[in-house]
């Protein structure tokens, strides 16, 4: 698949840089997470490392429940979301206390985290 999401993936792993994520799942997955975990296959062939960690794993080892990406350890962007779950926004975030305190999280969710 030649989406540019692939492209950039592919792109990104072949010079040697890391991407990766940590997926929340409940139980029983969500529709979406279920349609996410489908594409998980295709992106780890890309290169992506992906994990999956129970929703009540995450709450038992008080990792919070916000979604996040970190960008070259400088950067997070936290997706915002309705009680419908339908993605409204992102905050940009570069102050680094708050930036190493979102490091520490998706740390200690990899570290618990089953690969894919």
């Amino acid at each position: 698949m030649s989406t540019w999401y692939c492209t950039t993936i592919r792109q990104a792993t072949a010079a040697g840089k890391t991407v990766g994520r940590v997926r929340l799942l409940d139980d029983p997955p969500t529709d979406g997470q279920r349609y996410l975990l489908c594409n998980a296959e295709r992106n780890a062939a890309l290169g992506e490392d992906i994990r999956a960690l129970s929703r009540s794993e995450a709450e038992r080892l008080h990792l919070g429940d916000e979604d996040f990406w970190i960008f070259d350890s400088r950067l997070v962007a936290r997706l915002l979301f309705t009680e419908a779950d339908e993605l409204t926004g992102v905050e940009l975030i570069t102050e680094p206390a708050q930036v190493v305190r979102y490091s520490r999280l998706r740390d200690a969710a990899w570290h618990h985290a089953a690969p894919h």
